[in-house]
């Protein structure tokens, strides 16, 4: 038996007044982010550009001073296994939006000249640090594990760092918005506080009852293989803010949650599943799930999101049989 306690639920649904969980200004369509806090792009910074080390400025200073310059800088050859990696024009908009400036949106467009190697993510560092440093967004690890740069690409859910820019249509201007259905702060940033709310109402860690093990617990494959999938979220969000009851309801628990909630409520090593059951077993739950697979075809590590919830949904029905 669990010996954690069931939160004090009302009876119809999470909150009686949806307000009390909503932001401040709602569940609107995403507009912005805030930069992490220790980014460093000025002349400062230690950081040398690859580019620039690629070709041959090994000078950090000579290499931060030819940032700086006023003039385009034109972009060295740069060479692969291959031979000469292709250069090519991209017109890139996006979506801008600064509360502390004005309530309004706009879009800006940048003409850049970039490698066929480059993803998304090296556009907005180019137009951030060689054009428009007052671009703000969210990045990290820059290759797929943080989770902390998903926005709309071309109208998709995406992490910035995984889309190669040479894979999109560069016919036609590429379109980087924030994700929907999380309050803007600002350009590319969103609020993040109500989807971690709900990540943390789903008890997103291990309960084990009893006596402190003398050793770890053991878990066989087969017990293992059975949320294997579910393991894998990076919380980026990018299922969540595609779901269009998401951007409707700010009570919902959202795909992201009920994820993480199957992540241990299949666990062998744990207690507390018929909890977790019983907290989804609401009407902003699992219920509230149309099975649209917007979740799915988002998820850039290839979970079975909506599979996900409707065994969540088995779990539920199954116990109270």
């Amino acid at each position: 038996m669990s010996t954690a306690h069931t939160p004090d639920r009302p009876e119809n649904g999470r909150n009686d007044d949806p307000q009390d969980r909503a932001p401040e200004h709602g569940h609107a369509p995403g507009q912005g982010q805030d930069e992490r806090a220790g980014y460093k792009t000025d002349a400062d910074s230690p950081a040398v550009d690859a580019r620039d080390t690629a070709s041959g400025a090994q000078d950090p200073a000579a290499a931060n001073a030819e940032a700086e310059a006023p003039s385009r800088v034109e972009l060295p050859e740069k060479q692969g296994s291959a031979g000469a990696i292709p250069q090519f024009d991209v017109t890139l908009q996006i979506r801008r939006y600064n509360p502390e400036v004005s309530d309004e949106v706009r879009w800006d467009e940048y003409k850049l000249t970039m490698y066929g190697t480059d993803r998304v993510l090296d556009a907005l560092h180019k137009v951030k640090w060689e054009i428009d440093g007052s671009l703000s967004f969210r990045r990290s690890c820059a290759h797929g594990v943080c989770g902390s740069d998903a926005m709309r690409i071309n109208g998709q859910n995406r992490l910035a760092c995984k889309v190669l820019l040479k894979d999109l249509d560069l016919d036609k201007p590429i379109t980087v918005e924030p994700i929907k259905g999380l309050p803007c702060e600002k350009d590319l940033i969103v609020d993040m506080e109500p989807f971690f709310q709900s990540y943390r109402e789903i008890m997103p860690f291990l309960v084990a009852g009893g006596n402190e093990p003398t050793m770890e617990r053991y878990q066989s494959p087969e017990d293992r293989a059975r949320f294997d999938d579910t393991t894998k979220c990076i919380l980026c969000a990018a299922c969540t803010s595609s779901c269009p009851v998401f951007w409707t309801d700010g009570q919902y628990f959202g795909p992201a949650a009920i994820v993480n909630a199957h992540r241990f409520i299949f666990d062998s090593r744990d207690d507390a599943g018929d909890l977790r059951l019983e907290i989804l077993n609401d009407k902003e739950g699992v219920w509230r799930c149309r099975t649209t697979f917007n979740c799915t075809e988002a998820c850039p590590r290839g979970i079975q999101v909506t599979k996900a919830i409707a065994e969540v949904k088995n779990a539920i029905l199954s116990r109270s049989m």
